[in-house]
């Protein structure tokens, strides 16, 4: 099942993918059904079928075209959003730091997330803005304490996110995140969120990938992540409980732009695509910022 939150009608409404280049809009094909994406992944199987089954014969004016749609983020307003640093062996590697011992963890807020073909600003304090192809994971059931072998009845679903970062706001910061990741509209998140049964367990294996202007300059796969999906749900909810509709967002592989030779951030007038296997590719054009 996909899922996807648009802009219709001049209001927020779900959307449920079709697979035939539509969107079926969830608030005109059953009124009187869930009015959030969070609320039809907390709300489990049961109801994942009853609006796969509601959404099979489509009503006249329910749907709109993928080209079309104007995409939110799929979860607008999570209540938490958790990111892990340095968890991809080879981009630890190429940015030569050590093989953590422990999740590297920090987070990101709702002013930073910019939805599927939104504008990605760089912004007027730094021209070092670089892109990280990451695999989220939405969580779907309220959770804490949870045992690693049973933290995949957790997660509703994954979607791609582009965690874009001023590299030398992380620089001045001491080398902590929280600056460089926080600029407003940085965090490419959607389109869609494809729920845990259409793939693999804990998301793994699958190729991820970055493409700047066609160009790909990441390619790897989720099977190069230091720290899998179980072992962190486990690990950060020793320390919280996590909510439907929170995020985590699990890290990225090598290939950014602060490890290469030239470092050719990104800019104005570029097109940046983060495409993972079986999920679909999220694509943001990048401006300039205030």
């Amino acid at each position: 099942m996909r899922l996807c939150t648009i802009q219709n009608g001049g209001k927020a409404v779900v959307g449920v993918k079709t697979g035939n280049g539509k969107i079926i809009d969830l608030s005109k094909q059953m009124p009187r059904g869930p009015k959030t994406v969070v609320e039809i992944l907390a709300g489990g199987k049961k109801l994942q079928d009853a609006v796969l089954k509601a959404c099979a014969k489509p009503k006249a004016g329910a749907t709109v075209s993928e080209k079309s749609a104007k995409y939110l983020p799929p979860v607008p307003n999570p209540g938490k959003i958790i990111c892990i640093g340095l968890n991809y062996r080879k981009h630890a590697e190429e940015t030569n730091n050590p093989i953590p011992p422990y999740p590297v963890v920090f987070t990101r807020f709702n002013n930073t997330l910019v939805p599927h073909n939104g504008k990605m600003p760089r912004p007027s304090h730094s021209k070092e803005l670089d892109w990280e192809a990451e695999l989220a994971v939405i969580i779907g059931k309220k959770c804490r304490n949870v045992p690693k072998q049973k933290a995949l009845t957790v997660i509703a679903g994954y979607a791609c996110f582009n965690d874009g970062s001023l590299r030398d706001w992380q620089r001045k910061s001491g080398g902590q995140f929280t600056l460089g990741k926080n600029f407003d509209g940085t965090g490419g998140f959607g389109p869609d969120i494809v729920t845990s049964d259409e793939l693999p367990p804990g998301g793994t294996p699958l190729r991820i990938m970055t493409r700047v202007n066609g160009k790909v300059m990441q390619d790897s796969n989720t099977d190069d992540l230091i720290f899998d999906v179980p072992t962190l749900v486990h690990e950060l909810t020793k320390v919280m409980t996590l909510e439907p509709g929170d995020v985590i967002i699990t890290g990225t592989p090598s290939g950014v732009a602060m490890a290469r030779k030239p470092q050719n951030w990104l800019k104005p007038g570029d097109v940046c695509e983060v495409e993972i296997e079986k999920i679909g590719v999220l694509r943001n054009p990048v401006v300039q910022g205030a």
